[in-house]
């Protein structure tokens, strides 16, 4: 069964205002050792660019980064994984695409979802938004605690990570709901300074 970390942090450059190799830095130096990497914006060769040297940092502190929908630049840069939403390329296409060691996770977001995505090859699934969230356009609807209760009583062991809107003051809660993991965004990269020290109070709660 794939080991998920109880802090999962997602990069993102508009909210941190710094590349996604300088958070990759903060954070692997307070000891993040899996991480995605989320990008909406850039193009795909700017992109590829910055992740390749995100790629460089984290290799030197034996942390594992996850490209968020693109298998192209996974496969390119030789990530550790891809994480899949909804409408992204089929998970059973990526498998085939990156091979049977990568990590590959996949959102859901609502419990029918949730039963569907154990079956495919995949190595963990997320659920969410579990709480109201401004770093998503257009985010499907809360499923709340007890959203991210259900979905663990129907998926049983399988690992589930819950993301949306999850911060210092609320992620015990979605743990103790059943999560294995929290992604976390917004309260670790909003405040750029501060990533490190952000993601080792969390660490230390």
């Amino acid at each position: 069964m794939f080991n998920l970390p109880k802090i999962y942090p997602v990069t993102d450059r508009r909210l941190s205002g710094l590349s996604h190799a300088e958070q990759v830095e903060r954070l692997t130096a307070a000891g993040a050792r899996f991480i995605q990497l989320r990008e909406k914006s850039l193009a795909p060769k700017d992109f590829l660019a910055e992740a390749e040297r995100a790629l460089e940092i984290a290799r030197r502190r034996e942390a594992r980064i996850i490209i968020n929908d693109r298998a192209d630049i996974a496969l390119a840069v030789g990530a550790d994984g891809l994480h899949l939403g909804q409408d992204d390329l089929p998970p059973e296409a990526a498998r085939k695409i990156l091979g049977p060691e990568a990590v590959i996770g996949f959102s859901t977001h609502d419990i029918e979802q949730a039963v569907e995505a154990v079956k495919l090859p995949v190595d963990y699934i997320a659920i969410g938004p579990v709480f109201a969230t401004a770093t998503k356009e257009n985010p499907d609807p809360v499923v709340g605690l007890e959203g991210v209760r259900r979905v663990r009583r129907a998926i049983g062991s399988f690992p589930l990570v819950a993301i949306g809107g999850i911060t210092r003051e609320n992620f015990r809660s979605v743990l103790e709901a059943g999560a294995d993991s929290v992604a976390v965004i917004s309260d670790l990269v909003s405040d750029a300074e501060n990533i490190s020290a952000s993601f080792r109070k969390f660490n230390l709660m």
